[in-house]
């Protein structure tokens, strides 16, 4: 999981939304590049900007300055070598269709041959263990069941970028657990590039091989931090190490500190 070249990268990004009280500044400076093939996660306050920051890399929203390339191409719109996997699941599958015809859905629209549909998503559904319910409805599955689905379509679309943005936050503790393992292997499998956002701070600190913490808003990087775990990672052993602890206090702190204002020297400006 380890190249050189970035395959995305976020340059001097700022964002500015004009209300009617006037401009309100949700990003102010945010610079960071993914290798390819690298899994990192996005922590930072609430209302540090996260979604909004997501939205510009996702080509859904356009940036006041700066820029986002995917592999070297600015984005300027929803690539089509970026997936992305949302919070609410239940609104982004559609209940009149089945397992398989949600996931299939976008290989459809982009005119794909039916051999080739059938393929990936079969291989989809058998990353995500769902192979045993292609023709279940949506509204038949959990909560968990639910999300997989919506990763499998993701999943089947391949993509070079995955963006994830709080997807396990409506599901419980145990089904989260769950869900986190199964991103781990999809993404060994795959070997496709991830940035998750969660708020979840021992979320972050397992499943990622950076941390990107941001500061309160205006939001600039407080901290990318490099989390020197076990490539391979279990909820038992991994969480029940001393390190884990160590990395998951250092970054608790640093969104404190950014709570209370404190930025680093570099965008003090």
């Amino acid at each position: 999981m380890t190249g050189g070249k970035a395959m995305l990268s976020v340059q001097g990004l700022k964002k500015v939304y004009q209300t009617d009280g006037g401009p309100v500044e949700a990003v102010r400076n945010l610079t960071f590049d993914l290798r390819a093939g690298e899994l990192a996660c996005l922590v930072g306050p609430s209302g540090s900007g996260k979604t909004t920051l997501l939205k510009c890399i996702s080509g859904l929203m356009a940036p006041t300055e700066g820029e986002v390339l995917l592999d070297g191409t600015k984005v300027t719109g929803p690539p089509k070598k970026m997936a992305v996997v949302f919070q609410e699941y239940g609104r982004s599958l559609f209940p009149w269709m089945r397992v398989r015809e949600n996931v299939e859905l976008p290989l459809k629209n982009q005119g794909m041959p039916k051999e080739e549909r059938d393929r990936l998503v079969d291989e989809a559904l058998e990353a995500v263990g769902l192979s045993h319910v292609p023709l279940s409805y949506p509204w038949q599955l959990s909560g968990g069941m639910q999300q997989r689905v919506a990763i499998a379509r993701a999943v089947a679309y391949q993509p070079e970028v995955l963006l994830m943005d709080e997807p396990f936050a409506a599901v419980d503790a145990q089904t989260r657990a769950d869900l986190e393992d199964l991103i781990r292997t999809v993404w060994k499998k795959l070997g496709v590039t991830v940035l998750f956002v969660t708020h979840d701070i021992d979320e972050s600190v397992y499943l990622g091989e950076r941390v990107i913490i941001l500061s309160s808003s205006p939001t600039v990087v407080q901290e990318d931090l490099i989390i020197d775990l076990p490539a391979e990672r279990d909820q038992l052993n991994t969480r029940a190490l001393s390190r884990f602890t160590e990395l998951r206090h250092h970054v608790y702190e640093q969104i404190q500190l950014a709570k209370t204002g404190h930025r680093p020297a570099s965008a003090s400006h």
